[in-house]
């Protein structure tokens, strides 16, 4: 080095003056003088070389840290970073009092006090936050995954319902029908699914916001006929803020009686649906999408309490249902027959739900029980019967009538050993037959006479319940679920008093020759069970997966009442079998 040859000269001809001046009153004894301090020189120039190289050794020792560190801080902000740096090329450097370091730019620097300052190749790598997927992005603070997947379903069912991807369970044909006579096939697309999570962390809130799609909206009648255009509709839609032990929800989700694999979040891969492929879900699965405001509060990793406002409806059914006289055709309005919303709701329904997980011994366990709380608000006019041939009338005052109705509800998902678990669900109550993909209406209405001939109404709640067990299990790539689920709805029909005929018919829900509705369509019972099998063909963390989805379920229908010599029960075999990508 330059500097070190200036210094090595600099002290050989301090050395040579010093001999001379010594030769000039020591004579020969300069030459023994002079041949020391070379001698000394040589073995000081040795060890400062020395040094330097220990010291370069230091600094590459220390370029080395610095760039570990800067690989796997990934989670410190860029300030944290620069602390870091400095605090390790710090106790790198305790060795040597000369090694400094300084940031330049952001990037550190490590100098050496008698080396004047020599920058080091080394610069911390800039600051990135573990992503979900290979698909995210970050704007500011926030990071936006978008997901969802592509499916090619085919659809064999052995009677024509009529339906396409989503079974309509409670209209099974009876074998007596042309429709109960023929089987249908469908292929299509349309359960295709995108979605996007929008999730940031501000200060200490966490917040979070869901949109979920496919395209299994009100499709047009000829829509199977050239071009297949089908509609598009909103799944799910909601935010969630976090704070604390805290949580709050707003907007279309899951609702809280749906039952739940982990905890009581909304998530879709936390909530309990089969892994089937029909869009109906499955029998005895209560369940909602529905505009749902949920506060719930984590009392801790393992236990939580939730309350939830949600969407009410007044629902009936299609032609499920028998009117009294008194009840007319106009006022039939004000219950959803599946096809209105005209229908009006006195408050939102109210739900709650407890859940508590544990991951003891490495297997998960979830046991959740809650309770709904429902109304119906209906008014009618005093019907008075008169005249010849006799009719009746309508006058006077609205009068309302008001129903309290609800049930109970409890879960649990057990893994009994690793890759095996045992489910099950349940939900029991009055007025909660909507919950049940609608097999059940939540009211009837009935006559009731205030004198000879003069009538009004009220309201009376279905009971109805339902339920689901199974067992999931895992193998390598392929997943099995067996589930069998039940619905039951109580019978609730009564002469109608209001009527002017004189043998009086029998109207409500599921009466013993019942007319009004036709008969066979009140059901008593619905059950269906189900070995699904989805084999995960390739799979890649970047790319995404391959699968291939198959199900195959029985049903069955049994209404409470049938007409003489047809038959008791309707009965349905379907097979599924879909192809799906889904993004990373």
């Amino acid at each position: 080095m330059r500097w070190l040859e200036k210094l090595g000269f600099v002290v050989l001809a301090s050395g040579m003056a010093l001999g001379q001046a010594t030769a000039q009153n020591s004579g020969s004894a300069s030459s023994d003088s002079v041949s020391d301090e070379l001698k000394a020189l040589r073995e000081a120039i040795s060890q400062q070389q020395q040094q330097i190289s220990q010291q370069q050794q230091q600094i590459q020792t220390l370029q080395q840290q610095l760039e570990k560190k800067g690989t796997v801080a990934q989670q410190a902000p860029p300030q944290q970073q620069q602390q870091d740096a400095s605090t390790s090329a710090s106790s790198s450097s305790s060795t040597s009092s000369s090694m400094k370091t300084r940031m330049v730019d952001g990037t550190p620097h490590v100098t050496n006090a008698s080396l004047n300052t020599t920058p080091v190749s080394a610069t911390m790598t800039q600051e990135v936050e573990k992503k979900e997927s290979p698909l995210s992005f970050r704007i500011g603070g926030t990071e936006f995954t978008p997901g969802g997947f592509v499916d090619f379903e085919n659809i064999y069912r052995s009677t024509n319902t009529g339906q396409n991807i989503a079974t309509s369970f409670g209209t099974i044909p009876f074998n007596n029908t042309a429709t109960g006579q023929l089987s249908e096939f469908r292929s299509t697309g349309q359960y295709s699914r995108f979605n996007m999570k929008i999730a940031g962390k501000y200060g200490l809130n966490n917040i979070t916001g869901y949109f979920e799609g496919d395209f299994n909206g009100n499709d047009a009648n000829n829509v199977f006929f050239t071009s297949n255009p089908h509609t598009t509709r909103v799944r799910l839609a909601w935010v969630d803020f976090r704070r604390g032990n805290w949580e709050v929800l707003a907007g279309q989700t899951w609702g809280l009686q749906t039952p739940n694999r982990v905890g009581l979040s909304p998530n879709p891969a936390d909530v309990f649906v089969p892994i089937i492929e029909d869009a109906q879900t499955h029998v005895g699965l209560p369940y909602t999408r529905a505009a749902e405001l949920r506060v719930n509060y984590h009392f801790s990793d393992h236990f939580q309490w939730a309350v939830a406002m949600q969407n009410p409806d007044q629902f009936q059914g299609a032609n499920i249902v028998g009117f009294p006289a008194a009840f007319p055709a106009t006022s039939q309005a004000q219950l959803d027959s599946g096809a209105a919303i005209t229908a009006p709701n006195l408050f939102p329904d109210i739900h709650t739900k407890m859940a508590w997980d544990s991951d003891m011994g490495g297997k998960h366990m979830h046991f959740e029980a809650g309770g709904i709380v429902t109304s119906v608000k209906t008014t009618s006019q005093l019907g008075t019967i008169a005249g010849t041939p006799a009719a009746i009338t309508f006058a006077g005052p609205f009068e309302k009538h008001t129903s309290i109705g609800g049930g109970f509800e409890g879960a649990f998902n057990l893994e009994l050993f690793k890759g095996f678990r045992f489910v099950a669900n349940g939900i029991y109550g009055d007025g909660i037959g909507r919950y049940l993909i609608g097999l059940a209406p939540q009211t009837v209405i009935v006559p009731i006479a205030t004198g000879p001939n003069t009538f009004t109404t009220d309201n009376s709640l279905v009971h109805s319940g339902g339920g689901i067990g199974g067992i999931e299990t895992t193998i390598h790539k392929s997943q099995f679920g067996f589930y069998y689920g039940g619905f039951y709805a109580q019978r609730d029909a009564f002469a109608d008093i209001s009527s002017t005929a004189a043998t009086k018919p029998i109207i409500g829900f599921g009466g013993i020759g019942q007319t009004t509705p036709a008969a066979n369509v009140a059901n008593r019972a619905i059950q269906e069970g189900t070995i699904a099998w989805t084999q995960t063909f390739w799979k890649n963390p970047q790319y995404g997966a391959v699968l291939l989805v198959t199900q195959a379920s029985y049903v069955t229908r049994a209404p409470w009442f049938v007409a003489v010599n047809t038959p008791k029960n309707a009965h349905l075999t379907m097979g599924y079998v879909s192809l799906k990508y889904v993004l990373p």
